[in-house]
């Protein structure tokens, strides 16, 4: 009687798991297939991009090399790259100070300025788009890369993220450090930035998505096309006068492909970031 209730139990965990990851596949089948049909459909003649049938023999990159010799696809290319860098770049370096800073150093306000920290996070990014528009237009930034990029240096997110892991280092770690005779500078890139790789990795991978795939503020602070990021640029292919929907859907790829290759090249150390982060042993 006792082997036909485990057999029982068994049959049942067999049924759920295989429920789960019908239903797991199924989703991501779903998630995956209009990546899918966009790359099949950016290979496809101009005419045939909206038919939803298979026809492989007149498959081609006739689009993408259409794409860029019709377009200054590489020039929009070159400054998502440097606009998504340098906000990635000093994302790391100010947000990990930040809430290095917030985490170990005691400070006159210092919970006032995380609470007005959390407030930030709060907020949504339209309700400042104005004030920030105007700045930026006194300052004469408007319809530049470093207009583009000074507002987004410092997140708040990204500090509250740092913030976390760096309370759950072992304080006695800095303490031995001390004794050794390192300054706090020191201890902060000598020994927290190198522990704290796996928040590193996911504020790298999540911010350089954010700021590449970014449409809005670019849309609002360009005005010329050498100022054009990637997403902006691929906006003007298609409007109330004309379309190329066949070169709208190879410039998705020339979109997509990078953040495909980043995210498949760092997936571990992403999910690790967001296990581990705010985890104290």
């Amino acid at each position: 009687m006792l082997s036909d209730l485990n057999n029982k139990t068994k049959l049942k965990i067999s049924y759920a798991k295989a429920i789960f990851y019908t239903i797991t596949i199924g989703y991501a089948l779903i998630s995956i297939f209009p990546f899918i049909w966009s790359f099949y459909a950016s290979l496809r003649p101009a005419g045939d991009v909206f038919k939803f049938t298979l026809d492989f023999s007149n498959l081609s990159f006739n689009n993408y090399i259409e794409m860029a010799q019709s377009h200054p696809i590489w020039k929009w290319y070159i400054n998502s790259i440097i606009v998504a860098v340098v906000v990635t770049v000093g994302n790391v370096y100010i947000n990990a100070m930040a809430g290095y800073a917030l985490a170990r150093i005691d400070f006159p306000g210092k919970n006032i300025l995380f609470l007005t920290i959390i407030g930030i996070m709060m907020i949504p990014g339209q309700v400042t788009m104005i004030p920030t528009f105007m700045l930026l237009t006194k300052l004469g930034l408007v319809n530049t890369l470093a207009g583009l990029s000074i507002p987004f240096l410092f997140s708040s997110f990204n500090t509250f993220l740092m913030r976390q892991f760096f309370l759950a280092i072992p304080t006695s770690i800095e303490e031995a450090a001390e004794i050794d005779g390192l300054s706090r500078i020191k201890i902060f890139f000598k020994i927290a930035m190198p522990l704290a790789k796996a928040p590193i990795l996911t504020l790298i991978i999540l911010t350089f998505m954010g700021n590449w795939n970014s449409f809005l503020w670019p849309s609002l602070l360009s005005s010329s096309q050498d100022i054009y990021t990637l997403p902006v640029g691929l906006s003007t292919l298609s409007n109330q006068y004309y379309s190329f929907p066949h070169q709208v859907m190879a410039g998705a790829m020339f979109l997509t492909i990078p953040m495909i290759i980043v995210y498949f090249i760092f997936q571990r150390q992403f999910m690790d970031g967001f296990a581990n982060t705010g985890n104290k042993e």
